[in-house]
């Protein structure tokens, strides 16, 4: 079986709004499982000053609101078509997503792409980074 890895944000409809319904349909027409990943940045724990003030179950509780948006982007978007995964990680966004399709074997990454804005962690550079580092094909959705 064929995997499919598309890369959204929840709370960005501009990260899914072609992703998701692009990387359904192709799933569809070849019978891929469809792995649908969204990334927490860690980028605000790195600030030593930041990460001294961040109670320890917080990364926790990140990752755990991210399932549950997730979740329900899926039940709206999803079709019962697709054999569909979710999956919540929690890093540099370009380097989990690189990782992640390694660890499911992806013969496809979907990411989507518009200008670059101060506030995106999903699109803009790290659409480029995985463009250049995949070891397996990627589709840029565009706005």
């Amino acid at each position: 079986m064929q995997n499919i890895v598309a890369l959204v944000d929840p709370d960005d409809e501009s990260s899914w709004r072609k992703v998701l319904p692009t990387a359904i349909e192709y799933a569809r027409r070849i019978e891929a499982r469809l792995h649908v990943l969204t990334i927490v940045p860690d980028g605000m724990f790195k600030m030593t000053i930041v990460a001294q003030l961040i109670p320890k179950d917080f990364e926790r509780k990140l990752l755990d609101d991210a399932r549950q948006r997730l979740a329900r982007l899926i039940e709206e978007q999803a079709t019962e078509e697709v054999q569909l995964e979710q999956y919540v990680r929690f890093g540099s966004v370009y380097k989990e997503a690189l990782r992640f399709a390694t660890d499911v074997e992806a013969d496809l990454i979907v990411v989507g792409a518009h200008k670059p804005e101060l506030t995106d962690f999903l699109l803009g550079p790290n659409a480029g980074q995985i463009v250049h580092h995949a070891t397996c094909s990627v589709l840029v959705a565009r706005e």
